[in-house]
């Protein structure tokens, strides 16, 4: 595309005077440029990237000028389009490391309010006023719980469960915290189907797929305001159908619509809106990871996803996900009534006001509680009343003695003694090498009381069964 023309005829519009400037210049000094990097346009105005090297030559006798420039250009767009992929993947390895320790901190005091809320019901009469105020906490502090998986998925530091659902309300709770935060200027309209069949999902992922869409959306009418429309309901495929990403079998789908009202894309923008770090931001206003996200989730679950965009006049996405008319789906008892117990436990956590907590629900249930906020202390006490206990439940990082080597010299210690291991965060500890390492159970906080009461019953109760073997 740019063979035989001249370079400053490529140039863009703003470089052209630099370029003549930069001829001249070696013409008239004789200066030798070396590895000059200079920015094209090809004749369909699509950008590339050079290394020039140029210098003076002299001419033939009888040419009109005595002097000539000659250059060489290296095209460098491919290698410079994977250096800036590998900067961003380092920012967000960066990044993700950084929501790591947060989300270690947060999950603790999310843990606090989670566990005090949780007293407090238990505490108040039924008819009492607060505690309708006393839920709407937990239910904020669930959503952040929630929030918190998010952005530990998206930096690909949380495994992700997936189960059948509905993504109903899913979508509706989506669309509440989105209202929340659009300007005024963009109107939200959504046609949510009651019934969309079942699909196997996980719902963190499910609500980053629409909430990857309606911030783009957002984005494009962020200027002159619009209307955001998000729409629900079933498809069903009679034939094989080819989309822009991903080709649908015949059968049964939940189809989520997003379509704003936007300045919309060229085909050629479309053709790279899923690339990773392809983005039509500005610096500073997205990573241009947002929508291969969404197709990474959609292209896993053997969803597909179609677009469709008119400059001027708005975008629509068509997210599609397998689903099922009927499945059968393990629907959760609502249980009055925790399983209790009267065994003695020692519980564990350098934080004071989550050792109290955790004593406080576990005496509701029935248990003889001590707390401890040092591991070493944990452990001396431990080595003086080996037999004292039938339980430990210790947090992960502590100073001193984080609680994996505190459980390991306590199983030095007493082999037979159940132990659960309780962390806001941990790239290093997973359920399956905490077991290799002699742990009964591994809770991630905010823990609910239902969660333990269930999850110490169940150990203890494992431990029983095992020693009448």
């Amino acid at each position: 595309d740019i063979v035989g023309s001249y370079p400053t005829e490529l140039a863009r519009k703003k470089d052209r005077k630099l370029f003549v400037e930069l001829f001249r210049r070696v013409k008239d000094t004789g200066e030798l440029l070396k590895n000059i990097l200079v920015t094209l346009e090809d004749r369909s105005g699509k950008e590339h990237d050079f290394l020039l090297n140029c210098s003076a030559v002299e001419r033939d006798e009888g040419e009109d000028d005595d002097i000539a420039v000659v250059g060489m250009l290296k095209d460098i767009t491919e290698q410079r389009r994977l250096e800036r992929q590998l900067r961003q993947a380092q920012k967000m390895e960066a990044i993700g490391t950084l929501a790591g320790g947060i989300a270690h901190d947060f999950n603790n005091i999310l843990a606090s309010v989670i566990g005090y809320s949780e007293l407090a019901l238990i505490d108040l009469p039924g008819d009492c006023e607060a505690r309708e105020n006393i839920q709407h906490v937990l239910m904020a502090a669930n959503r952040a719980r929630d929030l918190v998986r998010q952005i530990l998925s998206f930096s690909r530091q949380s495994e992700q469960e997936r189960m059948p659902i509905s993504i109903v309300p899913i979508v509706k709770e989506a669309l509440k915290l989105l209202k929340a935060s659009l300007p005024s200027t963009i109107r939200i309209v959504q046609e949510i189907d009651k019934d969309v069949g079942i699909i196997e999902a996980d719902p963190t992922e499910i609500h980053q797929v629409l909430m990857n869409l309606c911030i783009n959306a957002e984005h494009a009418m962020r200027e002159k305001g619009g209307v955001l429309e998000v729409r629900l309901e079933k498809a069903r495929m009679g034939k094989a159908k080819l989309l822009h990403a991903g080709h649908l079998q015949p059968g049964l789908y939940a189809k989520l619509t997003v379509t704003d009202t936007g300045h919309g894309m060229e085909q050629h923008v479309i053709d790279r809106i899923f690339d990773p770090y392809f983005t039509t931001k500005k610096n500073g206003e997205g990573t241009g990871l947002g929508l291969a996200v969404v197709h990474g989730i959609v292209k896993s679950y053997g969803g597909g996803i179609q677009v469709s965009s008119q400059v001027g006049k708005g975008t629509t996405f068509e997210i599609y996900f397998p689903a099922f008319e009927t499945l059968e789906v393990r629907e959760e008892v609502a249980e009055t009534l925790l399983p209790t117990g009267y065994e003695t436990i020692l519980f564990i956590d350098d934080e004071e006001m989550l050792a109290q907590a955790g004593r406080l629900m576990l005496e509701k249930l029935g248990y003889k509680v001590t707390t401890r906020t040092s591991g070493v202390e944990a452990l001396e006490l431990f080595k003086a009343e080996p037999r004292r206990f039938d339980l430990v439940i210790t947090d992960l990082t502590m100073p001193n003695i984080t609680g994996d080597k505190l459980a390991s010299r306590i199983l030095e210690i007493r082999p037979d003694i159940p132990i659960i291991l309780c962390t806001g965060f941990s790239t290093k500890i997973t359920q399956e090498n905490a077991r290799e390492m002699g742990i009964s159970d591994l809770l991630m906080k905010p823990i609910s009381m239902k969660e333990l009461a269930s999850v110490v019953r169940s150990v203890l109760d494992t431990k029983k069964s095992n020693g009448k073997r």
